[in-house]
């Protein structure tokens, strides 16, 4: 069997490659999230953290596809620790907003080690996530403004979710392809 030369790696797929476990762990503390709120019988929150864990996993499969299309290698990494006790509601979201601006500090650095290296295609590539870490921190801050209005009234946060669209950017026809396809 032939073996094929791979691409070295540059920051920018060094960055990419800790982006993949980013992207997973993200995934992984959603789904914790979201069977919170089902042990709590919130059904909308955790269908919308369950959405939301698909949405990251996807994001991680995207860079993936995208290290295999350049011809770089791809290690599929573990996750990190992930939070599973929480006590009240907002601490559940405040929990996903931080991580939506970590996520989009590093997608930032990543806009950047691109540019550094004068890699225009893959800067052009991570505009769309620059783009979706906006959606994702407005949608999670909108959610953690309801939150906090609704004063521990939970069905009205329920009553809102199952109204609203929130965060449901889930078939953007441009976003790049998924290894092995989004779910």
């Amino acid at each position: 069997m032939a073996l094929t030369k791979k691409n070295p790696r540059s920051k920018f797929y060094e960055l990419l490659q800790q982006q993949v476990h980013n992207e997973f762990n993200a995934s992984q503390q959603y789904i914790a999230l979201a069977v919170w709120f089902e042990n709590e019988d919130l059904p909308q929150l955790a269908k919308h953290f369950f959405r939301q864990a698909n949405e990251e996993r996807n994001h991680a499969l995207a860079l993936v596809q995208y290290m295999l299309d350049t011809d770089h290698h791809v290690e599929i990494p573990g996750t990190g620790d992930v939070r599973n006790d929480f006590s009240e509601v907002h601490e559940l979201i405040e929990l996903a907003l931080e991580q939506e601006k970590e996520v989009a500090a590093d997608i930032k650095t990543l806009a950047k080690a691109a540019r550094d290296e004068d890699d225009y295609i893959s800067e052009q590539f991570v505009q769309w996530f620059l783009k979706e870490q906006v959606e994702e921190i407005s949608a999670m801050s909108t959610l953690l403004n309801i939150v906090k209005r609704a004063n521990g009234n939970l069905f009205e946060v329920e009553n809102w979710l199952s109204r609203e669209s929130v965060g449901d950017g889930g078939d953007d026809p441009l976003m790049p392809p998924v290894a092995g396809g989004a779910i």
